[in-house]
């Protein structure tokens, strides 16, 4: 049985910095990835920030990243888009996005996360180590009641004085090491997103940056009806990444498929304007992501496990900003520096401890609990006093001035109540009070969902289905047709469908067109696990 000192599972940014601080420091690090290269099974809708209230960002770990790493456009423009109707209210948050921040960019994990393996396999080879691609870990290797390495589903176990979980929100080694389960559905986020491709100089025009500069642009309001969430448009180099976020509660009782709900985004005159008729769209992805506020771990080790980043429940939400893949690469720094002294010491089994102790001083941490305490009486608050009022308070102006300026500033987005609040009702107000209607825009041709699937790349493991429904009835897994990003209650190809036999409609599941984004295994009754390694779909853009 072959030996690491450590183990990090999962290449992505919060594994990455893991294995690079080790490495460092002399430790043989071994880093396995599920896919067939480092960001083939991600996918991102969020922003990566260096953070001015820690030293822990990706240029502590790569001081000149900025002049080599495949970063799409630095964020210098940050709007949100209030909408009613046609009419549209655009309030600047350059204010909220500043806060705490050196830098910022928009990125694609197909090409990023490659880019940083190559570092981390570099690094990792100088200590006996290196980067192993397409091998799934299946789970923690126990003795005796001890976390003492991995198991997985192609090569022998392998035996870890640390392991590292970085695999992601639907971590196996997490789940069975009894941190946490899939829990329930508003714990969860989910987001769908596309690639959109668009020239350089189309993008630098139609929203008035030069090339060294990006924005970012959220929408918010009464666009998609009851559903609680938003949706955004990254401006790449050259190309858009374009998609929504909702509680993933909030799209089951809402009905309506996350394709569906991202379609009306994209048919609203706001995006048809930018878009101006040119619509080539390169990719179609989703991702489940945990509500930090709810899902993140307050004992994030088991034993000789930690776990971090998506894994640990590492995201933030402060109002309309979303933190994830920076906090990700601060937990996998200080995971790795907790074992460092930890074995200095001579005691490497403190290092869990330390680094959950280390990881409570940190801002995230901190904010979430801040949020824990003040967000839900502010949420009660809200509820009881604010909501009969708000629709005549707003319509004075200096009330909506006043609202603006909340909704622009940090510390007050950070408790701020449930998404329906932030994102759904005071935008829906301030735009049906102050906005002005959109001009008409030429239509889109948009893909079917049949069309995105197809589109996808997968590597089938004919045979060897990863997730098996335990129960077919519409009662049961019946939610699975509306919340599965690549299903619909029109669609005939998706993961999941209804039939009709012998009088009775009962659901149907084909994991072919899978994207692996787990939320099946929250709102259904499923047995779930990830494909064989490299197997599934697998995304180029991400």
């Amino acid at each position: 049985m072959e030996r690491f000192e450590a183990v990090v599972v999962g290449a992505g940014p919060a594994g990455a910095a893991a294995a690079l601080e080790l490495a460092r420091s002399g430790i043989q690090t071994l880093v396995l990835e599920r896919g067939k290269f480092a960001g083939q099974k991600n996918a991102t809708g969020g922003i990566l920030y260096g953070q001015t209230n820690t030293r822990y960002n990706l240029d502590y770990l790569i001081p000149d990243f900025h002049t080599r790493a495949p970063v799409e456009r630095a964020i210098t423009t940050y709007k949100m888009h209030a909408v009613s109707g046609d009419k549209v209210k655009t309030l600047d948050l350059e204010p909220l996005h500043d806060h705490n921040t050196k830098w910022s960019y928009a990125i694609l994990r197909g090409k990023f996360d490659r880019w940083l393996a190559a570092e981390v396999h570099k690094e990792c080879k100088k200590t006996g180590g290196g980067l192993l691609t397409d091998v799934r870990v299946t789970g923690p290797l126990m003795e005796d009641g001890k976390v003492v390495g991995v198991t997985t589903d192609s090569i022998d176990p392998i035996k870890a004085d640390l392991v590292v979980a970085a695999d992601g929100a639907t971590s196996e080694l997490v789940r069975q090491a009894g941190l946490r389960g899939w829990g329930t559905e508003e714990k969860w986020f989910q987001g769908v997103k596309v690639v959109v491709k668009m020239p350089e100089a189309g993008i630098n025009e139609r929203f008035g940056l030069r090339s060294d500069e990006g924005a970012a642009h959220l929408v918010a309001g009464d666009i998609f009806g009851k559903a609680r969430g938003g949706g955004f448009l990254y401006t790449n180099r050259d190309s858009l990444s374009i998609g929504t976020v909702f509680h993933l509660d909030s799209v089951t009782e809402n009905g309506r498929p996350p394709h569906e709900l991202l379609d009306t985004m994209l048919e609203h005159r706001l995006l048809r304007k930018w878009l101006g008729g040119y619509y080539d769209e390169a990719e179609y992805s989703a991702k489940l992501i945990p509500d930090g506020k709810k899902a993140l771990l307050t004992r994030p080790y088991s034993g000789n496990l930690v776990a971090v980043g998506d894994a640990a429940g590492q995201m933030q939400a402060a109002g309309p900003i979303i933190k994830g893949m920076n906090h990700g690469i601060t937990a996998g720094i200080l995971a790795a520096q907790a074992y460092i002294e930890a074995k200095k010491e001579g005691k490497p089994t403190a290092a869990g401890p330390t680094y959950a102790a280390w990881l409570k001083q940190t801002p995230m941490a901190k904010e979430l609990k801040k949020y824990r305490s003040i967000g839900a009486k502010v949420t009660a608050l809200q509820a009881t006093f604010g909501a009969p009022f708000l629709p005549f308070l707003i319509k004075i102006k200096p009330v909506a001035k006043f609202v603006e300026g909340l909704m622009g500033n940090y510390n007050k987005a950070l408790t701020a109540p449930d998404t329906r609040f932030t994102y759904v009702t005071l935008p829906t107000l301030l735009a049906k009070n102050y906005g002005t209607p959109v001009e008409d825009a030429p239509p889109l041709k948009l893909r079917s969902l049949d069309d995105r699937i197809g589109a996808l790349k997968y590597d089938t493991d004919i045979g060897k289905a990863h997730i098996e429904m335990l129960d077919d009835s519409i009662a049961v897994n019946g939610r699975c047709v509306t919340a599965c990003p690549v299903s619909s209650p029109d669609s005939s190809r998706g993961c999941y469908r209804i039939e009709k036999a012998g009088g009775k409609e009962f659901v149907v599941l084909d994991t072919q067109p899978c994207v692996e984004c787990g939320t099946c295994a929250v709102v259904g009754k499923t047995r779930w696990e990830h494909p064989a390694g490299g197997k599934g779909v697998g995304y180029e853009w991400g």
